[in-house]
């Protein structure tokens, strides 16, 4: 029998709040806000980075049920306000991912942001627990099994999941084995414990954050658990955060995202004067990339160093998925396209390190595991995939397919948190119609668990990530003068395109 998801009754609301109260409340915390941020100490970031950008550690728990227990460490960064005199405080950048790195976040960020916020705030930027610089975390997977192909679970050309499921049960183990006890630590709210360690260290009563799309739900559960921490939140690109699901849910997601999203890219792919153009009418885009697919999952062509190393269907399915996040990687899946037709040459295969691959996948897999239960009986996940590739053939099922979290030999710590409107009104989310990753509908959800907490700024546009990153001045203006002077709209905005 698949187990059950996660159903939280009163009693267990009333317990789970008893233990968040008692592990966000940390010893000599008073001490720490007015020492801490002298213990921080800076210095030249490594690689190639702002030359503002200063970076520096900080050590926090392994286990908060024991803050006197081992220890780990978290790399953070900073570029201070431009205009000491206008600083208004700390603006800490919040990941996506999960798995992603923040720690040189301030340095790109600082390229794209007004000055009139540069001139106000720190940016501070962090690598959470287990990513990048801070104590980090492998399973060790075999190169084999890093492929997105393999780590989204596209089912095979017929639809089956045998090979998903033994994919998942080798990960789950081999995660198990490998990830140590800082990976069977990384959770959610550990991620809120670790941001309010940060602002203790930096010395800060409160702090202003800049959540972007898992950081949204990082930067909420923050925003739950420490309310009167909390300055001028900013939440971009917004996931749903229903706590019986979480990041089940977001998986899930995918499916009506490339939906909403798979039209911008056709009209796209099929404009007159487009170099990469691969149809006459946008209503020939999508029947295209479906035939295409299809004939890649029959023969696909050889693609030396690729991994695989062939352009099969899932491989084509995943570039596609990975295009719908800006309209700047519209050509390459269009020549992908091209290149699947016979129309041009393969493009040269882009492989990441395998380094960060396996530590990207390490946090990712302990955070989707570690904050919700999931089901575990193959026979349903392949009923649901069965049904969404019949609803949804872009994406052929893999949304709601398995993954090693069905297998792992243990589960949450503590029960997902539950995001509430108690708290300060302080919240503005910012989000595009034609999201792929954090459909609208799920940030309508997220708006409505926050209530009046929280006003939203919603904007005409496709892609992922919304706050000086896709154009549309009037998003950008809103968000800008809520950051500069802490006013939010009296209402939610709507923005039009442009």
């Amino acid at each position: 029998m698949p187990k059950n998801t996660i159903t939280v009754t009163a009693a267990a609301t009333a317990a789970a709040a008893l233990a968040v109260t008692a592990l966000t409340a940390l010893p000599a915390a008073a001490d720490a806000e007015r020492s801490g941020g002298a213990r921080l100490t800076w210095s030249a970031c490594q690689g190639q980075v702002d030359p503002r950008q200063q970076c520096a550690t900080v050590t926090v728990p392994l286990d908060y049920r024991d803050p006197h227990g081992e220890q780990i460490t978290l790399a953070v960064s900073r570029i201070p306000a431009a205009r000491p005199d206008q600083r208004h405080g700390v603006l800490l950048t919040i990941p996506g991912g999960p798995g992603g790195s923040g720690l040189n976040v301030p340095s790109n960020a600082a390229k794209r942001l007004p000055q009139s916020v540069l001139d106000r705030f720190d940016l501070v930027g962090f690598d959470p627990r287990g990513v990048g610089r801070s104590t980090p975390v492998s399973c060790g997977l075999d190169r084999s099994d890093l492929s997105m192909v393999k780590l989204h679970s596209w089912p095979a050309a017929d639809g089956t999941i045998d090979g998903n499921v033994a994919y998942a049960r080798r990960v789950a183990e081999t995660c198990a084995r490998n990830g140590g006890p800082v990976l069977r630590s990384i959770s959610t709210p550990n991620e809120a414990r670790d941001i309010d360690a940060i602002r203790r260290a930096l010395g800060e009563r409160r702090i202003s954050a800049w959540g972007t799309s898992y950081g949204t739900y990082a930067g909420a559960v923050y925003a739950t658990m420490f309310p009167q921490r909390t300055d001028r939140i900013v939440l971009d690109s917004n996931d749903d955060p229903d706590p019986t699901r979480v990041e089940r849910g977001w998986l899930a997601a995918y499916g009506q995202g490339v939906e909403d999203r798979f039209p911008d890219f056709a009209a796209w792919a099929a404009s007159p004067g487009n170099p990469d153009r691969v149809a006459d009418t946008p209503e020939e885009v999508r029947p295209l990339f479906l035939d295409l697919a299809g004939r890649l999952d029959r023969t696909p062509l050889p693609w030396p160093g690729a991994d695989p190393a062939e352009l099969n269907g899932n491989v084509l399915r995943e570039a596609m998925l990975q295009s719908m996040f800006a309209d700047a990687k519209f050509p390459d899946l269009a020549r992908l396209m091209l290149a699947g037709l016979g129309r041009r040459p393969l493009p040269a295969p882009v492989t990441p390190p395998e380094q960060a691959v396996q530590n990207s996948i390490a946090v990712a897999v302990g955070t989707l595991c570690n904050d919700v239960d999931w089901p575990t009986d193959p026979a349903a996940y392949a009923k649901d995939v069965a049904a969404e590739r019949a609803a949804r053939p872009l994406t052929a099922g893999m949304p709601v397919n398995v993954s090693p979290c069905a297998f792992r030999p243990f589960g949450p710590a503590e029960p997902a948190v539950e995001v509430t409107d108690r708290g300060p009104a302080n919240v503005l989310l910012t989000q595009n119609l034609r999201d792929v990753a954090t459909p609208y509908r799920g940030a309508l959800k997220l708006r409505a668990a926050l209530g009046e907490r929280a006003r939203m700024v919603t904007v005409d546009s496709g892609g992922h990530d919304v706050y000086v990153a896709n154009g549309n001045a009037c998003g950008d203006a809103v968000v800008t003068d809520y950051l500069v002077t802490g006013r939010r709209p009296a209402e939610d905005v709507f923005c039009p395109a442009g």
